[in-house]
């Protein structure tokens, strides 16, 4: 006699080769979830887990509800103080680096070797230049930085000063500020895009410090032309996978020396004989106090291969 077999439930249709591949690009990142902009115009919110790695400014195409990021053509990274690494954003060409008067020291130096070696070209932004001793420190960073990078000076607070930022911006760059808290970020994107009416934090008592305005990354496009990516602010910007070779190519002050070769070709200026750095700090071609932060953030860049090494060891 037959068993009696008991029919199985027909499992039903797969429908996910059927639904459209939508391509965009994500303009916010909420932790567990990202919305994405389509190329028509679109925008939709679409889950994510809460460390995958996705950034605003990453391409990506949505199926269903799946999302899928597409091969990134550059990144930005910091690590903090704690050594933590964060992923800025992704797919920029150019970094402005905002300072104020109470910007920590250090700050541009690095950030200007991120972008170099993340292939951005860096650019410096000197906010509040209508308080009494923002001048005094523009002249100071002009002189130091003047032959590396391009220099806007601004008063967001004012508004003034912005249309030659304004036309840099305009050529089709897609591009983040960075800063430590209290330099003004949130005004002057406030200034350069108003429509988004960021929340603006008063500088606290505290060293001097500002409040962080800023909680989620976003992407603003520019009514002039251009996109921003605003991040929240933070008071670091430690060096990541940044090699002592990469350092030494790229630390802003050296390229202007260019023509002064070194003997060895991997020199990192430090004690290699034949050194052209080295030579060019003592008849004064390069001031003392420049050859001192390179060596402090090269000592920082060495420790952490040494590290790097240690643990691939283990």
């Amino acid at each position: 006699m037959e068993r009696n077999k008991t029919a199985r439930p027909t499992p039903p249709p797969d429908l996910s080769a059927s639904d459209p591949v939508n391509e965009g690009i994500i303009v916010a990142h909420h932790g567990v979830a990202v919305e994405v902009s389509f190329e028509d115009g679109r925008r939709r919110m679409v889950g994510v887990k809460r460390n995958s790695g996705h950034v605003v400014g990453d391409s990506v195409t949505v199926t269903g509800g799946v999302l899928k990021r597409m091969p990134r053509r550059t990144e930005l990274r910091r690590r903090d103080a704690r050594g933590g690494i964060h992923l800025v954003a992704a797919n920029l060409d150019v970094l402005g680096i905002v300072v104020a008067h109470q910007s920590p020291a250090g700050f541009i130096d690095r950030a200007i070797v991120a972008a170099r070696v993340a292939e951005l070209q860096p650019f410096v932004v000197v906010n509040k230049c209508d308080l009494p001793d923002t001048p005094e420190l523009l002249d100071l960073l002009k002189a130091t930085y003047g032959g590396s990078v391009p220099f806007f000076a601004i008063s967001a607070a004012n508004r003034t000063g912005l249309q030659p930022l304004q036309d840099f911006l305009g050529q089709g760059h897609r591009g983040v500020f960075v800063g430590s808290s209290g330099v003004g970020k949130s005004s002057l994107l406030n200034a350069l895009c108003p429509e988004i009416d960021l929340k603006v934090g008063q500088v606290s008592d505290y060293k001097n410090q500002g409040r962080h305005t800023t909680t989620v990354s976003t992407l603003h496009l520019l009514s002039g032309g251009g996109e921003l990516v605003d991040t929240p602010g933070f008071r670091e910007f430690g060096l990541v996978d940044i090699t002592a070779e990469e350092l030494a190519a790229h630390f802003p002050g050296f390229e202007e020396h260019a023509d002064a070769l070194c003997r060895f070709r991997n020199c990192r200026h430090r004690t290699e004989p034949g050194c052209a750095v080295i030579r060019l700090v003592e008849e004064g071609g390069i001031p003392p106090e420049r050859y001192a932060t390179y060596l402090e953030i090269l000592s920082e860049v060495e420790n952490d291969q040494s590290e790097a090494r240690s643990k691939d060891w283990r």
